[in-house]
């Protein structure tokens, strides 16, 4: 999970919208198909598609993978107090979380708790190792507490748009 990016204003349009409805169910549409979709030519839709690169609108491009494809069973949602809110501990917190490979969604929240983290493992054991290290050897943390996912009943990257 990268820094968040400053996104510069830019007005999305009814074109815009309806072009990242299709890129978001799949990013290998073909430009002509997108065309076709929101009847645009090719070129306006690649001319689109960059500006809405460059202004971090579309941050990424990326695979979709399933975890259990690569033998990853355990899906954990943790939540996680930190001993301090003070921003050097917090930092400190994101930057480890950003760099672990295993935390595949990490969210700096409200209400008592400062993060709730999705955590892909490949087992139990795998995963206790990963506590250990993150969590309960790791003196920024006074609590965390771990919901094991039994199913993955919606996984989506996609949001809502217009």
């Amino acid at each position: 999970m990268a820094p968040k990016r400053t996104i510069p204003p830019r007005a999305l349009d009814a074109f815009d919208l309806a072009i990242l409805r299709v890129v978001q169910r799949d990013n290998k549409t073909p430009q002509r198909v997108i065309a076709e979709a929101v009847n645009l030519s090719p070129a306006a839709v690649q001319r689109r598609i960059t500006a809405m690169e460059a202004a971090g609108v579309i941050a990424r491009n990326v695979a979709i993978v399933e975890p259990e494809a690569l033998s990853l069973a355990i899906t954990a949602l943790v939540e996680v107090r930190l001993r301090d809110e003070r921003a050097a501990t917090v930092d400190a917190a994101k930057a480890l979380f950003r760099a672990t490979p295993e935390v595949q969604q990490c969210y700096y929240v409200t209400g008592g708790i400062s993060f709730v983290l999705v955590i892909i493992s490949r087992d139990m054991r795998s995963y206790e190792a990963l506590t250990r290290s993150l969590f309960a050897e790791n003196e920024l943390v006074d609590y965390y507490r771990t919901n094991i996912a039994l199913d993955r009943v919606k996984a989506d990257t996609a949001i809502a748009v217009g």
